[in-house]
């Protein structure tokens, strides 16, 4: 059996005799380290929901964003298209779509 010194440094509460005493009986000397519970947030668990609220949010108004440019660009499309096409008539009715420049 080896010969070990006292852990003082891990352990300085663990009388020397005490465990000399496990040591020759081999007895196992059982260490018992009270760590203190952690005071504060848990800003972990706060910072994940309120990351995936703020990239829902985000997406959403991206949505918004890209519909408004899509209805814009579907209205400037339109505007030119009846523009180059001039006046409509079906039959006796002519329906003029956009204002003449002369006006």
């Amino acid at each position: 059996m080896t010969h070990h010194d006292p852990p003082g440094f891990i352990a300085p509460h663990i009388p020397t005799d005490a465990y000399r005493r496990a040591e020759a009986t081999g007895a196992p000397v059982v260490i018992v380290v009270h760590t203190p519970d952690p005071t504060g947030v848990p800003w972990r668990r706060i910072m994940i929901p309120l990351t995936i609220a703020g990239a829902a949010a985000l997406g959403g108004w991206g949505l918004v964003v890209a519909l408004c440019a899509l209805l814009d660009a579907a209205a400037h499309t339109a505007t030119v298209i009846a523009g180059a096409a001039g006046p409509i008539g079906i039959g006796g009715i002519t329906l003029r779509l956009t204002r003449s420049k002369h006006l």
